[in-house]
Order: structure tokens, then sequence, then C-alpha cells
């Protein structure tokens, strides 16, 4: 299922007090593409300060152009989206440096050398969040402090409902050029996140950026 912005209109919190153009590259980030009268709208603005804002950030080619079909006749809406230079604005832990030091790590004790050191950090991340989780009686409590713990670690993650369900939705990867690199990176977040939350809820994965969404997405569903 496509989560578009009718979704999460509202769910992030979008200071008035940030620079204009850092608000609508936030914006951009959390709820996806938008049309210049939408990002008008959501934010509070006029909607020539919003297109001068948005002509700025094409000539900066942080934001580019994708085209929306239109519902019926007539011509399709433009949106606006991050580009590659928009993503690279928000932090992802010194990726260059990640990258060659799992090059090196690669070339120095081969691929299993590589594998041993991403199980290490698994079990850590297993400890840490178990231990933090393991006072939680309910899913909506152990989801929000998990959201927290990866919040914290920099994938700008929140939970939201959906029904009987819950999501967890991380708008950003900041080890997304090591898990490029190595996709064993993340290979177990999804069995992690079933085992803090444990046999009241399954979890599944509906996006994942390393396929091509530009966000990871977990459903809960309590059972």
């Amino acid at each position: 299922m496509n989560y578009t912005s009718k979704h999460l209109e509202n769910k992030v919190d979008i200071s008035p007090d940030m620079p204009t153009a850092e608000r609508i590259l936030l914006r951009l980030k959390t709820r996806g593409p938008a049309s210049t009268a939408t990002l008008a709208q959501e934010l509070g603005m006029t909607a020539e300060a919003a297109r001068l804002q948005v002509q700025k950030l094409l000539a900066d080619e942080l934001i580019s152009g994708v085209q929306e079909a239109a519902a019926g006749a007539g011509r399709p809406r433009q949106n606006w989206a991050l580009s590659a230079a928009g993503h690279a604005r928000f932090p992802d832990t010194h990726a260059y440096l990640t990258i060659q030091l799992i090059g090196s790590i690669r070339q120095l004790f081969g691929d299993e050398g590589l594998d041993r050191l991403i199980s290490q950090r698994e079990g850590e991340m297993r400890k840490d969040y178990l231990k933090a989780c393991s006072g939680l009686a309910s899913v909506p409590k152990k989801l929000d402090k998990l959201a927290a713990l990866r919040a914290a670690e920099g994938y700008m993650a929140r939970v939201e409902k959906d029904g009987k369900d819950w999501l967890l939705i991380e708008d950003h990867c900041p080890i997304c050029a090591a898990a490029t690199s190595c996709q064993g990176f993340c290979r177990s977040e999804l069995q992690l996140f079933r085992e803090v939350i444990g046999e009241a809820a399954s979890v599944t994965r509906e996006e994942h950026l390393l396929a091509g969404a530009r966000r990871c997405v977990y459903r809960v569903t309590g059972k």
C-alpha cells in the first residue's frame, strides 16, 4: 500500500521558526511529493512566497519536478520531490568514511569478517532495544519507545495509528550509504522489531528504502 501525504497530514511537527526553505525540505522528506499550492497551504505561506521558495530550491538542485497523473481529462499536476542533493541535506552518519571502512574491512578480513562485524552490531542493538522495552507491557508503549530509540539514532522514526494497526515509519536512514554498499546492515531489522514487540502483534515491512521506496514503513498488527 502506498501512503501518500493524505495519510500523514499534520503528523510531523514542522516548526514555523525554521527557515522557510528548510521547512519545505522537511515537508517533502517526511510527507512525500507535493505541489506548490499544497506546500503553501500546509506551511501557512502565500502562493507567491511558496512559488519563489520552490524556484530557489530548484535552482539549488535540492528538489526536482515529478508529474502526478490526472484523475480525469486534463494536464497532469506538477509536484515537487527531494532530489539526491536534497536527501543529502539530512544526516547520513559520515557516508563516505563508512563506505571506505566497509571496503577496508572486506579487503583485510573478507566477507566473513564483515559478516562478523555486522552480527556483533546486530547483537548490541538487540540487547539495547530489548532492555529499553522490557518493562513495557502494551504494544503502543513498546512502539513509542522503539521509535524514540530509532529517532535518537537518526532514523527520523515515528509511530502512526492506521485503523486497528500501527505504522512504524522511518523517513530517513542514517546508514543508507553503508546499507547500500552492504545490505547486511539492515537484514535483521525486521526480525529485531518482531522480537521487541513480542508475540502480541505481527510486524511486516511495507516499504523499504533499499527497494526503491523513499522511506521504510513497518505495519504492526495486533493478534
